[in-house]
């Protein structure tokens, strides 16, 4: 998912091509999901990215532009299940950590969450919260979506998935953490 205009980080450079530790988030997800046992990758861009469009060396599904949800689902509709989706304001993923997601999907889907307590720690960002088993997490804009049926949450507590940058202070810790 590379298709945020990134207005949070207060900056003239969409988030997919912000840069972190010299290269851009949308380059860093796209290096971890190459260094993964995924097959293939697609892209889903959006009006709001004209230059990560532009940046992008594939076709890409061009999603209305009308948020993270429609635009993933936008998404969805035009792809076959299952499909890893990530968000490209990850810029600590790597390939171990996306095979670890893979480890742990069997069928239906899979949300990856973080325990807000490792990003609080971390001192990034903690935008939206649930519960899962009497723990608050966040989602980590990593998932696996499926089958309807068998929907579950896997919560690994790991700075690799705690870390989206969405925030210039975000961008500050995950410089510190490459």
């Amino acid at each position: 998912m590379c298709g945020g205009r990134g207005t949070r980080l207060d900056s003239d450079v969409e988030k997919p091509l912000f840069r972190i530790g010299g290269r851009s988030m949308l380059d860093r997800v796209r290096g971890a999901l190459a260094d993964s046992r995924i097959e293939s990758i697609r892209y889903v861009a959006s009006p709001h990215a004209p230059r990560t469009r532009e940046y992008l060396d594939q076709d890409a599904i061009e999603a209305p532009g009308e948020g993270y949800v429609a635009d993933l689902q936008y998404a969805l509709e035009r792809s076959d299940s299952p499909v890893l989706t990530v968000a490209t304001d990850l810029p600590l993923l790597d390939g171990s950590a996306v095979d670890r997601v893979l480890d742990r999907h069997d069928t239906g889907s899979l949300t990856v969450a973080v325990p807000a307590a490792c990003k609080r720690r971390l001192g990034v960002s903690v935008e939206t919260t649930m519960d899962v088993d009497g723990e608050t997490v966040a989602p980590s804009g990593v998932n696996i979506v499926g089958e309807v049926e068998g929907n579950r949450t896997t919560v690994i507590d790991d700075e690799r998935f705690a870390v989206n940058v969405n925030h210039p202070s975000d961008a500050a810790v995950a410089e510190t953490l490459l």
